[in-house]
């Protein structure tokens, strides 16, 4: 705890300082112990005291190589796909990244190579990936290989990186099995072997340099390193530029300056101020005293830790303020085709878009049905508070109160500290960066999407290598369980590293990843109509026509199905099966008003 709330606060015994054990490798493990000193008495330029006292380790450069080959291990297999899905309108069809196209353009275009100021634009503007497209395009072209490439070398990096973060606050175990979890999570495919997802990784890395930068920034709790702190100004705006959910890394260093380095309780707060209102009422010597002594510490803090916050805060804001000038201040307009619960009804919506998070984190949990699109029947709506799913909704808002209530509340123990900073550290690694995807402030163009869990699904592994090194710790005296939990954590990273193997092949071609999806999404109309595209492009008509025909019959009113069904029957030369479909087709458009 800071100096800010020492007054007053004679109870709390939450400074602890770390002993470290040395490993082979250069790597240390704390073990936290009871101390007098705290991050805000700290001497001056004490900083390997500061970050002993938030729990960090070291971690040797052994085990930067064990997760960077792990990594590479389960995405190897994903050089060999092609472009598939998306691939085609951000990679094959997108003139920004030819050398003809003024390279200016990328900064006045979306990701997709439409310019941002028009209405059919997705407003998705992302020009740092675009330029990284482009230097994939200058080397080799439209061999998919190279890009491939690219997007394996930047989750190996990712996952790296993300262990050194882990290591600022997380004991050497857990930070070591967050970041190999990470490195082999199935949830992770789409982000990787789908060429596009390359968005989701290159603003990882920014994402996660920010957070260094951020700490370095902080030096000890008594002054501001201000070129770490410009650098984290800047990897934040790279971050942004990768993509949008870049810039909630400013919420994430939000939370690490007041509650993990400052050591700020909602408790705290209120006992200064109730120092302070006393003092003034009662006006004694003794109460005058305590309140100079109170307003003086506070004043220290407030400069100190608010200067590196409020230097944060305007960053973000201007940053947002120009993103918001450059796509004109509109919204992208989305089809109930691509988010039907976003034009649904109240409570419909609502209760619909607060369900979806829990999907979200079944995948997290239990990656098994993957699927590259849940748009349109995939998940049904929730049209009622009797609605089973409601629970699943309820569970999981609980379970994120009960863990902020168990980070938040007064420690007791010297050890909990800690453990209250790796809890807070995971949920504003999983929270912030999911809330601009999760249609809970705004409506995006899908129900779902498993390449956004890429950056939140950190917070989700860090929690479970935080639960499994608490049991580990827990029951260091019974060997028996010791090693039913290393042999359970070697099982899981084995059924994910080849459940994110076998996923790889599914992505090889289009007709692969479409009919891999209906094996998940069987009500999705999309998805069959894909598979009907992939076999109409090998000239499979007959074939092609089946998976039209049952995209019609699973969306009635999906105007491009029926169009689909008409074009086939005319290649099959049956026309007047053709006309029906088409005059079908006028209808909808009619009933459609358009």
């Amino acid at each position: 705890m800071t100096a800010a709330v020492s007054s007053g606060d004679s109870d709390r015994r939450s400074d602890v300082e770390p002993s470290s054990t040395s490993k082979g490798d250069g790597s240390t493990e704390q073990h936290s112990s009871s101390s007098s000193v705290s991050p805000a008495h700290a001497p001056s330029g004490s900083r390997e005291l500061t970050w002993r006292l938030c729990g960090g380790c070291r971690v040797g450069w052994r085990w930067y190589v064990v997760v960077c080959a792990l990594s590479w291990l389960c995405y190897v297999n994903a050089l060999g796909c092609g472009f598939v899905f998306d691939d085609a309108s951000a990679i094959r069809d997108n003139r920004d990244l030819r050398p003809s196209t003024p390279i200016g353009r990328l900064f006045a275009n979306d990701f997709w190579g439409t310019p941002i100021h028009k209405e059919q634009s997705h407003k998705s503007y992302r020009p740092l990936c675009v330029l990284t497209f482009r230097l994939n395009y200058w080397l080799h072209e439209l061999r998919p290989m190279g890009y491939h490439l690219g997007n394996v070398l930047l989750h190996s990096l990712v996952a790296m990186l993300f262990l050194r973060v882990c290591s600022t606050t997380v004991p050497l175990k857990a930070s070591v099995v967050a970041a190999l979890l990470f490195a082999v999570h199935p949830v992770h495919t789409e982000a990787v072997t789908g060429v596009v997802g390359r968005a989701e990784s290159l603003s990882s890395v920014f994402f996660l340099l920010a957070f260094l930068a951020y700490n370095r920034a902080v030096g000890d709790t008594k002054r501001t390193e201000w070129r770490p702190l410009a650098a984290c100004v800047a990897l934040v705006v790279l971050a942004t530029l990768s993509k949008e959910q870049g810039i909630t890394v400013v919420a994430v260093c939000f939370v690490y300056e007041i509650f993990v380095v400052q050591q700020i309780r909602p408790n705290h707060v209120v006992q200064v101020l109730r120092s302070l209102s006393w003092s003034t009422v009662c006006a004694s010597p003794s109460s005058t005293k305590l309140a100079s002594s109170s307003a003086v510490v506070y004043c220290s803090w407030q400069r100190h830790c608010l200067l590196r916050i409020g230097t944060l805060s305007l960053s973000a804001f201007l940053l947002m303020a120009i993103r918001l000038h450059i796509m004109g201040a509109q919204l992208p307009v989305f089809t109930k085709f691509d988010n039907p619960a976003a034009v649904s009804a109240s409570p419909v919506r609502q209760l619909t878009f607060h369900y979806l998070p829990a999907v979200n984190a079944w995948l997290l949990l239990f990656p098994h049905a993957l699927c590259c699109d849940w748009t349109m029947g995939s998940v049904a709506l929730v049209c009622s508070l009797s609605d089973p799913r409601n629970a699943a909704t309820l569970s999981l808002y609980a379970m994120l109160a009960a863990l902020a209530y168990v980070a938040l509340v007064p420690i007791r123990r010297s050890n909990e500290l800690v453990h209250q900073n790796v809890i807070l550290l995971s949920l504003s690694l999983l929270v912030f960066p999911f809330l601009p995807a999760s249609n809970l402030f705004f409506p995006v163009g899908f129900v779902v999407a498993e390449r956004v869990l890429y950056m939140p699904s950190m917070g989700f592994c860090l929690l479970v290598a935080h639960g499994w090194h608490l049991m580990l710790k827990n029951y260091a005296d019974r060997r028996l369980t010791k090693n039913f939990l290393w042999f359970g954590l070697l099982c899981l990273l084995t059924m994910h590293s080849l459940k994110t193997f076998v996923r790889n092949f599914e992505w090889e071609s289009e007709y692969s990843i479409f009919m891999a999806g209906l094996k998940v999404n069987s009500q999705n109309a999309k998805l069959y109509n894909n598979v009907g595209h992939a076999l109409e492009g090998q000239g499979d008509y007959a074939r092609a026509l089946e998976y039209f025909l049952k995209a019609a019959s699973v969306q009635p009113d999906d105007i491009g199905a029926h169009m689909n069904v008409g074009r086939t029957y005319n290649n099959l030369l049956m026309f007047e099966e053709a006309e029906a479909a088409f005059i079908k087709v006028t209808a909808l458009l009619a009933r459609a008003g358009l």
